[in-house]
């Protein structure tokens, strides 16, 4: 197979998925490729769901700057994209007097970014807002822009307005090879085939150096760092927090903090784990033991009972410190490179960056049949009563419920393997639409999910995956095809 495209995206994040979201809306062939069978299969399912307001990163850095202008386009984008976000303000917590003096330093490197509405709180209003809060905290600096959201739900958001707009994505479509001529690439070189390309963007994560090295570019290295994670049931918001609570920051992490999720659970992390293996996705029990006891710090009485799963993602720091952006020295690679915090928080910008030069050398023009936003989804648990019956009598899958803790029905999961860019594994239509993500984790729902993954994809149960590329669950009876 053989393919011919403008510009080849690689990889499904969070920031290729609004790379590609933006390229969208120009007249270029564009081409997205992820090695896994869903997007955002990687760090952007597995952080802290954080759209930062800006004041952590060195003023003048890609990161600074990104994360300022990003935040001020998720504002923009909220309704448009149909995203799920909470602007609940961020505060970042101080014990000490020295820590004090840190807030101080953060609300002017902040202001010094752009970013407004900076205030320093002592202990007694934190508190007022906060009231789990512990009572060591002396004082926080309160960030108003900052809020959270769900990544998957951007990630999915950007591909899908992608997708009806032209754009194409393949997934299970892994890299192996880029091919250069004359010192500018012609190609990229898959599983599936070739893809004859001007432009390659490589928003590839943690694997984004052993992307540019196949074209020759050795400029940079990528050290995975490893975050562990503790989620916890709807229950224990009432005794931990409703937004975001940070420490004061180290120079590798922002800490492990205490927060809320849009969806109305609780996490505690991350750690921070320097790694050379860039698949080491293990909890252990020395890293819970680290999270709760930061976490206490914090938050005291932490429902430890509530805690449903636990799970880790990866960072992709870069050997540079900052993001890897723009022109490589190879013609037509643009790096969209070493993405971790604030990554999420800068992807409309970041893809903003990379759309502004590929339209600057191509002059390609703006769709004149560019279509805004994405196809309506329907949340059946969020609608009135007068809504769900409509619905049911529309279509009478939406009155058959699949997953009891969520409240998720047959007609929003098949919704959710239909639509544009749409779910192929168990966690797929989880994340589409939290079917699994409740309190059973998917004890209930899972083999119905399955079933009906079957069903529409029309494939067999044993071909059903929970996730990646070789995840099967099920295997043929033994004699089944004699």
């Amino acid at each position: 197979m053989e393919r011919q495209a403008d510009v080849v995206v690689i990889g499904g994040g969070i920031t290729g998925t609004a790379i590609l979201s933006e390229l969208a809306r120009y007249n270029l062939r564009c081409v997205l490729v992820e090695k896994e069978p869903d997007i955002a299969a990687g760090t952007t399912k597995a952080n802290s769901a954080i759209l930062h307001a800006g004041f952590d990163a060195p003023t003048g850095s890609f990161k600074a700057k990104m994360n300022v202008k990003g935040n001020a386009l998720y504002h923009e984008l909220e309704k448009e994209l149909n995203l799920d976000i909470k602007w609940t303000g961020s505060f970042v917590a101080a014990f000490e007097d020295d820590e004090v003096e840190t807030l101080k330093e953060l609300k002017m490197r902040g202001e010094a970014n752009g970013v407004p509405g900076l205030e320093i709180w002592d202990g007694v209003k934190v508190r007022e807002k906060e009231p789990n809060l512990s009572k060591d905290i002396k004082a926080a600096l309160w960030a108003p822009t900052a809020g959270i959201c769900w990544p998957f739900g951007a990630a999915q958001a950007f591909a899908e307005n992608a997708v009806i707009n032209g754009a194409e994505v393949l997934r299970d479509c892994e890299v192996t090879g880029i091919i250069v001529k004359d010192g500018r690439v012609e190609a990229v070189e898959t599983s599936e085939g070739t893809i004859k390309a001007k432009y390659v963007v490589n928003a590839a994560g943690v694997y984004a150096d052993k992307i540019s090295a196949m074209a020759g570019d050795n400029s940079f290295t990528i050290k995975p760092r490893k975050g562990e994670y503790v989620l916890f049931d709807k229950t224990a918001q009432k005794s931990m927090v409703s937004g975001i609570v940070f420490p004061v920051p180290t120079k590798t992490s922002k800490g492990i903090l205490v927060c809320a999720t849009t969806h109305g659970n609780v996490f505690i992390g991350p750690n921070a784990q320097e790694l050379d293996d860039k698949e080491d996705l293990s909890v252990t029990s020395a890293g819970m033991n680290e999270i709760f006891a930061g976490a206490r710090k914090l938050c005291p009485e932490i429902p430890g009972g509530a805690a449903i799963t636990e799970f880790a993602g990866l960072r992709a720091a870069s050997s540079t410190g900052d993001f890897v952006l723009g022109k490589s020295k190879v013609e037509g690679l643009l790096q969209a490179a070493g993405i971790q915090s604030p990554g999420l928080t800068s992807a409309p910008a970041i893809a903003q960056y990379i759309a502004e030069i590929i339209v600057g050398e191509t002059g390609a023009e703006k769709r004149g049949d560019y279509k805004k936003g994405r196809p309506e989804e329907p949340v059946f648990r969020e609608l009135d009563d007068e809504a769900k019956a409509a619905l049911i009598k529309k279509d009478s899958r939406y009155g058959r419920i699949i997953c009891r803790c969520e409240t998720i029905t047959e007609g929003e999961i098949v919704d959710a393997i239909n639509r544009p860019c749409g779910a192929r594994t168990v966690d797929g239509v989880k994340r589409r639409t939290r079917a699994g993500m409740g309190r059973c984790q998917g004890g209930f729902c899972g083999p119905r999910v399955i079933e009906i993954l079957s069903r529409e994809l029309g494939i067999s149960v044993p071909e059903v995956r929970k996730d990646g590329v070789k995840s099967y669950m099920y295997y043929e009876k033994e004699g089944a095809a004699e």
